[in-house]
């Protein structure tokens, strides 16, 4: 039998305010536990919400960034459940009037067609606290830093078919929100999280199969791989004769497999209400209409910019929009040398390789977008060949200062003097008389194969000093004549 998997996904995105949903406590990663935790957030009785103005914005932004409805009037309601992190004995979270309504996201995928995946909604709730289980001895600890953090509630449509589409929807995601600047996307830190509703069908069945959610998965690799597993599982239990449990289930990347974790949510009763303590939020025409014309570019239009104003290929671009900061680097560089095709090849090429090495961001790169324009520019103008110009970027990584401080200090510019070329290659041909005398009695496609060896024997006395298309043009006469 032939399967079918459906997936849909939820991310919570945690929106970078300078303080908590419901209260004034900061909300910084890394601070000592319990020092970022107010009365509120303690749940201390008499104590009442307030809530953060930004965080609503910041929704709203997400919701026009894409194409969804905004709910004039959304209200906040009390999710109801016991866990030694939540000192309330609630959430506050949103249920039947969301602040973010249906809408969608275009995704291309790894062969270059693009599928629109439906948003359901998107809603505003608080963090929990954090369990700590190592160094208590057979005992937890509670961390309410997090608590009151304000989280975005990312729901999709089961529109998703498999896991290398689940994954390019959560890079989608990631992208949009980092380019929004409403959340920092760091997923190590748990910034964006994804729960993903796996379940499988026979293909050609409109019914859907039973789901199992697995939670808080935190890396695009752990995604892809939790839900492939998962799918391997619910079909091999289906084709022994079992059935797939309605459960939440965690993916545990060392032994790479889901295992169970309890039954799933429908089986409790959150006992949802409006919540007593907030007002029903109301957004006006004007607020949003402000807010839409401050959106900045977003990553499908600079994708579209970068094909249309630079002549860059659909690949090209969309690798270098991925993230703003990537965008803002390659604008700085095309700004300074003027070639967009070069600057695209450095920033993909020999800089993201030097950041993967290193594991930084681009926002870390040793080499700023001012030295490596400045860098092309040289190589664009003959005063250094390729071979050079890799000399200078490692040493510009390094920290040696600008191009032109280590091409000059290194004795790199290229000789351009054409007597002086002809004078090194007519050596090289002597000292190589019989490669020579075999060049000229071959057919041509043993000549181009002998060709490079000239060429290397030039570049080798040059000291990879000569220009490159100087020495082929004039080698190529010399061997002819």
């Amino acid at each position: 039998m032939q399967w079918e998997t459906v997936i849909g996904l939820e991310i919570h995105a945690q929106l970078s305010t300078q303080s908590k949903i419901f209260s004034g406590s900061a909300t910084t990663f890394g601070a000592a536990p319990n020092t970022q935790a107010s009365l509120i957030d303690l749940a201390m009785p008499g104590t009442l919400p307030v809530l953060n103005q930004e965080a609503v914005r910041m929704a709203c932004q997400f919701g026009l960034a894409i194409n969804a409805e905004i709910a004039e009037r959304n209200v906040f309601a009390r999710k109801n459940y016991f866990y030694p992190d939540l000192p309330k004995g609630y959430q506050t979270s949103q249920m039947d009037h969301p602040i973010v309504g249906k809408g969608h996201l275009d995704i291309t995928l790894e062969d270059g067609t693009v599928k629109r995946v439906g948003i359901t909604r998107a809603h505003l709730e608080e963090d929990a606290g954090k369990s700590l289980h190592e160094d208590f001895h057979g005992m937890s600890g509670i961390d309410l830093n997090r608590a009151g953090t304000p989280l975005l509630e990312i729901v999709s449509e089961p529109d998703i078919r498999s896991a290398k589409e689940a994954v390019a929807y959560v890079k989608a995601i990631h992208a949009m929100v980092r380019y929004l600047g409403i959340c920092d996307g760091n997923m190590a830190e748990g910034s964006l999280r994804c729960d993903c509703n796996v379940s499988v069908r026979p293909k050609g069945q409109a019914e859907f199969g039973t789901r199992a959610e697995i939670k808080n998965v935190n890396s695009f690799r752990f995604i892809e791989k939790a839900i492939n597993h998962e799918v391997q599982r619910q079909i091999e239990l289906i084709e022994d004769g079992g059935k797939v449990v309605q459960e939440t289930r965690l993916y545990d990347p060392n032994k790479d497999e889901t295992r169970s974790m309890r039954s799933k949510e429908e089986a409790n009763d959150y006992r949802y209400f409006p919540c007593p303590d907030l007002l029903p939020v109301v957004i006006e025409r004007a607020f949003l209409e402000e807010l839409r014309g401050q959106l900045p570019e977003l990553p499908d239009q600079k994708r579209e910019r970068f094909e249309s104003q630079y002549g860059l290929s659909a690949y090209d671009a969309s690798v270098l929009s991925a993230s703003r900061e990537m965008a803002d680097y390659f604008e700085q560089v095309q700004a300074i040398c003027a070639d967009a095709k070069l600057a695209a090849n450095w920033v993909m090429g020999e800089l993201s390789s030097l950041l993967n090495k290193d594991g930084l961001e681009i926002e870390q790169s040793p080499v700023s977008a001012e030295h490596l324009g400045g860098m092309i520019l040289r190589l664009k103008d003959g005063t250094i060949n390729g071979k050079a110009a890799k000399t200078v970027f490692a040493a510009m990584a390094e920290g040696e200062g600008s191009p032109d401080e280590i091409i000059k200090a290194k004795d790199l510019v290229q000789n351009t003097d054409s007597g002086a070329v002809e004078k090194l290659l007519d050596d090289v041909l002597a000292a190589n008389a019989e490669q020579v005398e075999q060049y000229r009695a071959s057919d041509e496609a043993k000549r181009g194969k002998m060709f490079g060896f000239f060429v290397g024997q030039a570049m080798k006395a040059a000291k990879g000093k000569a220009n490159p298309a100087q020495v082929n043009e004039l080698l190529k006469k010399k061997l002819e004549g």
